[in-house]
């Protein structure tokens, strides 16, 4: 009799927690952890629940430790916690920080890669200080955005706003002869734009460095720039499709259109150098990317490597033009850098 009574027990205990949501698919009985699996406590570190570890991939399971065939954790519900973890301490970080000496760059490498305390060294002599950007995955834009603002805010060059404005132009009959509608990007264009003009002087809505800096951490102002950005930059890619195809199949073995879709119209999606190829092609701003990784020719002498976007309408001038913007790129991330 107790026996019976035990059982009903476990019986009813695995319905209420099915009932909560434990059990698997719908049909299905509840489903048990994996006891080759350790479990994750969020409250296990002060870090969180990646610990001392910046970068939560590393901490997922793979073939040879516990003798899985692929990624042991793929439930929906915890990868959305990881991915909510991420954006929570990314919201930490404004989408752009003060100016800060190279030592600040420095100083989070003192105990690590001795390549890369080398290269930071031969940047210091380079550049005076550097911009960091909110890791969100909009990065490479919000730094193109500061940068390019910032330099037309120092350098008052009407000459290059009326250049780019006609660009602006051309994009926005390039989206439309591609099908898409007004509606859809017209509001973008019109901000950024505003943008571009209050940082002229001489004029009622003229703004200084300090306001630009605020406008650009205002998520209402910085994401409507962000996705001007990818809708230029998406429009260009689409128009030059024979150009940019083995690029795109290179990276992801996708048609143009669904590289656009999925990797350069959407907010938080990451940019590689097609999409700085297209933005600067399409809007004929030169941008230089220096590259902050452990790659060395000469472990014993190392280099710091950039590489200069060129747009195409420029790259027959002679000299070719001075990058207007630059960025300091490390695995999967831009901040701004300024030459000394």
């Amino acid at each position: 009799m107790a026996k019976e009574a035990d059982a009903s027990v476990r019986k009813r205990k695995a319905g209420e927690e099915a009932d909560a949501g434990i059990a698997g698919g719908e049909g299905e009985g509840p489903t048990m952890p994996d006891p080759s699996i350790p479990e994750v406590d969020p409250k296990s570190s002060e870090e969180g629940i990646f610990g001392p570890n910046p970068n939560p991939s590393d901490n997922f399971i793979y073939e040879g430790e516990f003798g899985c065939s692929s990624l042991c954790v793929q439930d929906s519900d915890i990868m959305k916690h990881y991915s909510d973890i991420r954006a929570e301490e990314a919201a930490k970080i404004p989408y752009l920080g003060d100016k800060e000496p190279l030592s600040a760059l420095a100083a989070e490498f003192q105990s690590g890669s001795s390549i890369l305390q080398e290269k930071i060294k031969l940047l210091d002599e380079q550049y005076a200080a550097i911009r960091r950007t909110r890791g969100d995955g909009n990065c490479f834009y919000r730094g193109f955005m500061y940068s390019y603002l910032e330099h037309i805010l120092e350098t008052q060059d009407k000459a290059e706003v009326d250049r780019i404005l006609a660009n602006i132009g051309l994009c926005k009959k390039t989206l439309q002869a591609l099908g898409y509608a007004d509606f859809t990007f017209e509001d973008f264009f019109s901000i950024f734009i505003e943008q571009l003009e209050s940082v002229l002087q001489g004029s009622e809505t003229s703004i200084s460095h300090e306001e630009l800096l605020e406008r650009s951490r205002d998520q209402s102002i910085s994401d409507y720039v962000v996705m001007f950005f990818r809708f230029v930059t998406s429009g260009e890619i689409r128009r030059r499709a024979d150009f940019f195809e083995p690029f795109i199949a290179g990276l992801s073995n996708t048609s143009v259109d669904q590289f656009c879709k999925a990797s350069v119209e959407p907010m938080g999606e990451e940019s590689d150098h097609v999409h700085i190829i297209a933005l600067s092609d399409a809007l004929g701003v030169p941008i230089r990317v220096v590259y902050l990784d452990r790659s060395s020719c000469d472990p014993g002498a190392p280099t710091v490597n950039h590489h200069d976007f060129i747009p195409a309408e420029s790259s027959a001038s002679e000299p070719p033009p001075k990058p207007r913007v630059t960025l300091l790129y490390r695995p999967g991330h831009y901040d701004i850098l300024y030459p000394k």
